[in-house]
Parts: structure tokens; C-alpha cells; sequence
């Protein structure tokens, strides 16, 4: 059967201008092997905010319903063998960017993009952490796995206002890291602090633009949220068989350094891929958020707003004005 949901709609027009707005979209009967959601919550990335403004590299074609994140309730679980009424989160390459996504009161998604949520999660606490805390995550799990431990000195995040680099110092610093957090927001340095930095850098600091392949050894490991030059300092004064993750490039997608650091030091440079990451693998690293790497005090980080806040809250992540996460209401 056929339903109507409000959304948050990108679209372009005949001139080429493009709109983001709240509207209506019915959407079709559901198709075989979909599920259809109602969403309590979804989240605000600066994937989202690329989204809703057309980005031509985000986005394949409009008009567009963004949101990568969504967390709710099953209303018709079709041959998934999710029960109605289960409460279950959706992450997917294309959910929000190909597909419509989360900013809408109803989803139908392909069945294998949905998942159960953990118990110790409500949606809302779900998608306090999203996309942005999972990176987080995945970032530590990479530096584990590369056996970055607390007693081989400092590690750096780059970013570390933002959703990813908050989350990211918080999950550290509760594992025993001496975290140093790199910001551009010199008033967001106590705030930092009390989620757990241990030394508050500015971008300055880690912002080297010499020609010198390789700078004094700082970092056992980095969680690089911004790319383009800091990461390649970082890279830079790396400590030998250190491991630097990699996921975002708000600084650039360009990365101009020698082979020194991987050849004379030894450094990992570990990409971060959370949308194409193996189903078992997000379920896991889920779960481990929901238990022993659980957040504290999420409430602190998070400002939410309902779809017609939204569209303010999107010009503010696209201009750098967001410390923490960004909830929408659905």
C-alpha cells in the first residue's frame, strides 16, 4: 500500500538552482525483499549537508530525500523476518544519497541494509552517535589492529570539534590514551578537555608546510578526520610502526608527501571506509559501542532540531559552526 511521509526534500530546478525544503512523497507499495520504517531519528554529517546542496559527487541524480543515518521502528518487515514494531537501524552506501534516506517519516529499503538495534541503544542515543561515532570507532578498532596501545605514547585527532573527532577523543581517552586534540574553535578547548584531551593543539601546530620529508616523532597514532596538508603532517611526525586512519578531506583530497614515513619509519596509512564496511563487521563494532566502548554523557554533545530546524543546522555544518552532533527529529 501506498503512504505519504513528510521529508526534507533536494531538488533542482529547470535554471539549474537547487532547493532543500520539508515536503510530502508518497512513497510506491513496498517492493519484494524491502522493509518500510518509520524513523524516530536520523543525524546530521557533512556527508548530509553535501546532499542536500546537490553535491554532484555525493549525489547521482534529484531529486534526493538525504540522510545516512536512520534509526526506528518496523512497520511492514515483508520477508526480512524483522517483526513489526522492531526497532532496527539503517546504514548503507547508497541510503541518502542514491536511494532517499533517513529525513522522512517513513523508509523502504532493501531488507539487508537494516539491522536490529542493540539493546543498550534507544534510536535516539543511536543516532546521537551515527555515522560519525561508528567512524570513530572503526578508526580505534583500525588502530588496535595495527597494535597502537596507550603505552606507546600520545595520539592525535585531527578535527576534533567535529562528529567524528569528538567521538574519537572521547573512545580514546576512556581507553587509556593520552589524546592531543587538534581544533580550529580555541573557545571549544575546555569542551574538549572535558571529553577527555589530554593536550589541545591548534591547526597551526599541525599544519607543516616545509619540504622536509620527515618531522621530529610525535605520535603513535592519529585519527585524521580532515585530510589534505594535516594529514600529511601527521604522517610526517608519525613515530615509527605507528598507525595514522584516514577519513575525511573538509582540507583537501590531495596528499602531497615522500615515501619516507612508510619506508624509513615504518607508518601504516589506514583508510576508513564506513559505508562499504562487511555487515558483520558494522554489527560488531556496534555492539562493542553499545557495551564496553559505550559514550558517556551524550546529551552534551548533541543539539537537536526536527525537519524544520534542519535546514538551518545545514548551512551551520557546511560553514564549520558544529562542535559535537547534530539529532534530527523525525
Amino acid at each position: 500500500m501506498a503512504t505519504k511521509s513528510r521529508c526534507m526534500w533536494v531538488s533542482q530546478d529547470d535554471a539549474g538552482a537547487i532547493s532543500c525544503h520539508p515536503s510530502e512523497f508518497e512513497w510506491p507499495d513496498l517492493p519484494e525483499g524491502h522493509v518500510r520504517i518509520r524513523v524516530h531519528y536520523s543525524s546530521l554529517n557533512y556527508k548530509d549537508a553535501l546532499a542536500a546542496s546537490g553535491h554532484p559527487g555525493v549525489v547521482r541524480q534529484l531529486p534526493i530525500i538525504p540522510g545516512i543515518d536512520a534509526a526506528g521502528e518496523v512497520l511492514q518487515g515483508g520477508t526480512s523476518g524483522l517483526a513489526e514494531g522492531a526497532s532496527v537501524m539503517v546504514a548503507h552506501a547508497e541510503f541518502g544519497t542514491q536511494v532517499h534516506g533517513g529525513y522522512s517519516e517513513i523508509v523502504q529499503v532493501p531488507s539487508g541494509w537494516v539491522f536490529p538495534l542493540p539493546e543498550n541503544l534507544s534510536p535516539r542515543d543511536a543516532m546521537a552517535i551515527g555515522t560519525a561515532g561508528f567512524t570513530a570507532a572503526q578508526s580505534v578498532d583500525e588502530l588496535q589492529r595495527h597494535s597502537v596501545w596507550p603505552d606507546q605514547g600520545p595520539v592525535v585527532v585531527t578535527g576534533a570539534t567535529g562528529g567524528v573527532g569528538v567521538f574519537a577523543v572521547k573512545l580514546l581517552a576512556k581507553l587509556g590514551f593520552e589524546v592531543h586534540a587538534v581544533t580550529g574553535k580555541a573557545d571549544k578547548a575546555g569542551w574538549l578537555k572535558s571529553n577527555g584531551a589530554a593536550e589541545i593543539l591548534t591547526r597551526a601546530d599541525v599544519d607543516d608546510t616545509s619540504d622536509r620529508p620527515l618531522l621530529s616523532s610525535r605520535w603513535a597514532g592519529a585519527v585524521d578526520t580532515v585530510g589534505g596538508n594535516m594529514l600529511a603532517t601527521v604522517l610526517r611526525g608519525a613515530k615509527p610502526f605507528s598507525c595514522v586512519t584516514a577519513c575525511g578531506l573538509v582540507a583537501g583530497h590531495e596528499l602531497n608527501l615522500t615515501v619516507y614515513p612508510f619506508i624509513l619509519r615504518g607508518v601504516t596509512l589506514q583508510g576508513v571506509d564506513t559505508a562499504n564496511i562487511p555487515v558483520e563487521r558494522r554489527r560488531e563494532i556496534w555492539q562493542r559501542i553499545a557495551t564496553d566502548w559505550s559514550f558517556d554523557n551524550l546529551d552534551a554533545l548533541v543539539t537537536e532540531v526536527d525537519l524544520d530546524g534542519l535546514g538551518g543546522a545545514i548551512e551551520s555544518i557546511l560553514q564549520g559552526q558544529v562542535a559535537g552532533r547534530v539529532v534530527v527529529r523525525i
